[in-house]
């Protein structure tokens, strides 16, 4: 039967906008598919408290939130009393950067199946990580350290850099593995390890997380003048600071301090744990 020219008309319209539909679904699906997804990688400052300073290889300024640090040699340094929040990439995680700290990012790629491989170096200080576990197996997180390496795929964890590279290592969650002199030792949640400059990782011992001190204080005399000899006991894996000054830690964790008696001296000790908890503790020598 014949169509009137009218219909035909219509149905010649109605046939040409839904090929024209099916080759403009066809040509969206196959952009979609064919363009690459960006991914941001890097580190970008969210908080910041006190003196924090952005590291780039060819100088350094006063960090602002919303500083993205995206290259090899970017990095980030915090003073007294001082702090930062550095988000992980867009949705990996966060690391908490304690006072007196020193990072730079050492390595920033892409795996091959995808996964963010990402290793920072720490020279000094302490920082926490707080990532969600690696979906692929590509992915890395390493921090290295004087003391080693520490690598995870997803966890919560810390390291307390000391004044000679002596390393602490505390896993809240997840697991960790410390890596140094060629023998790698696994740290579990609720456990804590050392890592010393040359030296394989210590075992792991049960998770302790306290900031406190012990000491005793001797009064000497030499060549006609006293002198009080401070000697405290930490945790081996804190760090500790007397007057903002670094201290270096012994294996059992002692420290010494010498100073000239004089009225009423007094000083600050801070300690601090590789899960960044710290105290300061006020003591009056004489």
């Amino acid at each position: 039967m014949a169509y009137p020219p009218q219909n035909r008309h219509r149905k010649s319209r109605r046939w040409v906008l839904s090929f024209v539909s099916i080759i403009a679904v066809v040509s969206v699906s196959f952009a979609a598919w064919s363009l690459p997804v960006r991914v941001e990688r890097g580190l970008s400052v969210r908080q910041i408290q006190g003196e924090v300073t952005v590291l780039r290889p060819g100088g350094a300024a006063p960090a602002a939130i919303g500083n993205s640090l995206t290259a090899v040699g970017d990095g980030l340094r915090t003073g007294a009393r001082s702090s930062a929040v550095l988000a992980v990439d867009t949705d990996v995680g966060f690391l908490d950067v304690s006072e007196r700290t020193e990072l730079r990012i050492s390595a920033l790629e892409m795996a091959s199946d995808g996964g963010r491989i990402t290793h920072l170096d720490v020279s000094q200080g302490q920082v926490r990580t707080r990532l969600r576990h690696f979906t692929h197996e590509g992915s890395e997180f390493e921090i290295q350290t004087p003391g080693g390496i520490s690598g995870v795929r997803g966890t919560e964890f810390g390291v307390s850099v000391q004044g000679d590279g002596k390393t602490g290592i505390a896993t809240l969650t997840g697991a960790v593995d410390t890596t140094a002199a060629g023998q790698t030792v696994g740290v579990p949640a609720g456990f804590q390890n050392l890592m010393r400059p040359g030296e394989p990782p210590t075992q792991p011992v049960p998770l302790r997380d306290d900031p406190g001190l012990e000491y005793e204080r001797q009064v000497v005399l030499e060549n006609n003048t006293r002198y009080v000899i401070l000697t405290g006991r930490v945790d081996p894996v804190n760090t500790v600071f007397v007057d903002s000054v670094p201290q270096i830690v012994d294996r059992q964790g002692e420290f010494r301090l010498k100073r000239l008696a004089t009225a009423r001296l007094r000083v600050e000790v801070l300690v601090i744990t590789p899960l960044g908890r710290q105290e300061v503790h006020a003591i009056y020598l004489l």
